[in-house]
């Protein structure tokens, strides 16, 4: 059985985050360092969570009841990639298992490459609104899966985004919604207790 107490710990933290009406910057600075710390171990994640699919795969891992921010599993098959998007939210992104490219896409016809970032293992960056919101993402290795853990200012599933036409720069509305259809039970202790 996955013992998942930094992801419960993870999330103790960033509610009192949260609770304390964190701004922008607290999230990009202090949680980022807490996903840092998340990321550091690797036999947390449910492997339910961690199941490549014929595309890039999302699961839900923990959404506040209020939606001030959520954790997420991005689990990527060699060769897997998302279409040019934005977030409209603050994010951070760690990695948890192989590497994973980030490539920020600039307006224009066609779209022009910005910022590259290659994360690695352990390894955590931020998105915002406000500076770099737009990029597509790939998985770095081409032999194996790799998987990079999400948290976001908002319900990202549910948040009304845009992906955009390489070309054109042409956007459509989407809502990405997430690929599994319960989350980790953080709250049951009961294997623990009996163990002790």
């Amino acid at each position: 059985m996955t013992d998942i107490t930094p992801l419960r710990d993870f999330i103790r933290d960033m509610t009192s985050l949260a609770n304390e009406g964190a701004g922008e910057s607290r999230w990009l600075t202090e949680g980022a360092a807490l996903l840092r710390r998340l990321v550091a171990t690797d036999s947390w994640l449910p492997e339910a969570c961690a199941e490549a699919g014929p595309r890039y795969r999302q699961y839900l891992l923990h959404c506040d009841p209020l939606e001030r921010f959520c954790v997420v599993s991005f689990v990527w098959g060699p060769g897997q990639r998302t279409p040019i998007h934005n977030h409209t939210v603050w994010g951070l992104v760690g990695m948890l298992r192989g590497e994973e490219v980030s490539t920020e896409m600039r307006a224009g016809s066609p779209m022009q490459p910005g910022q590259v970032d290659r994360l690695r293992a352990g390894e955590v960056v931020a998105v915002s609104a406000d500076t770099y919101d737009i990029h597509v993402v790939e998985n770095a290795l081409a032999d194996r899966v790799s998987i990079s853990i999400h948290v976001y200012g908002g319900n990202i599933g549910a948040i009304a985004r845009a992906v955009f036409d390489a070309q054109t720069g042409a956007t459509k509305r989407f809502v990405s919604g997430y690929d599994n259809a319960t989350v980790p039970n953080l709250w049951d202790r009961s294997k623990e207790m009996a163990a002790a």
